[in-house]
C-alpha cells in the first residue's frame, strides 16, 4: 500500500513523542518565544527555535503582530545557514524525527507544516503542546 504524503499525520501524542526521545530517534524543537520560555520554563533537552524566527528564516512574511513579537531585523545568511545546519544534523545525518512543541500545539503544528514544506518529511507537532507534555512529568 502506498501512503500519500498528504495522508501522513502531522501530530503525535506526548507519550509517543516521549518514547521517540527516550529511544534517541527524535529531536524536540521548542517553537515558543523567548519570553514564554522565561515565564513558563524550558523543556529539558529541547532545541529552542521560535516559530516566528523559523518563519522569517524560511522567507515567509510575518504579520504585524508576529513582527512585533519577534522585534528583529531580517535574518542574516549566518542565521539561515545555522538553522539549516541544525535541522540537517538532526533530520538527515542522525535520521531523527523532528518533534515541534509549543504551548498548546497550534504553533507547533504550523512549524511542522513549514518544515515539511521544505523537505523535512519526518516533522511532527506534539499534540496538546507543553500543557499536555508536562502532565507526563
Amino acid at each position: 500500500m502506498v501512503v500519500k504524503e498528504d495522508m501522513v499525520p502531522y501530530e503525535v501524542g506526548a507519550p509517543i513523542a516521549r518514547e521517540l526521545l527516550r529511544l534517541q530517534i527524535a529531536t524536540l524543537i521548542d517553537v515558543r518565544q523567548p519570553i514564554e520560555l522565561e515565564l513558563e520554563g524550558r523543556v529539558t533537552g529541547a532545541e529552542c527555535i521560535p516559530l516566528f524566527s523559523l518563519k522569517k528564516l524560511l522567507g515567509h512574511v510575518l504579520t504585524e503582530d508576529e513582527q512585533e513579537v519577534l522585534d528583529s531585523d531580517v535574518p542574516t545568511d549566518n542565521d539561515i545557514q545555522g538553522f539549516l545546519m541544525t535541522m540537517n544534523q538532526y533530520h538527515y545525518q542522525q535520521g531523527n524525527v523532528l518533534l515541534c512543541l509549543c504551548n498548546s500545539g497550534k504553533r507547533s503544528l504550523h512549524a511542522a507544516h513549514l518544515l515539511r514544506s521544505i523537505g523535512y518529511a519526518r516533522a511532527f507537532s506534539v499534540q496538546g503542546g507543553v500543557r499536555t507534555w508536562r502532565t507526563f512529568d
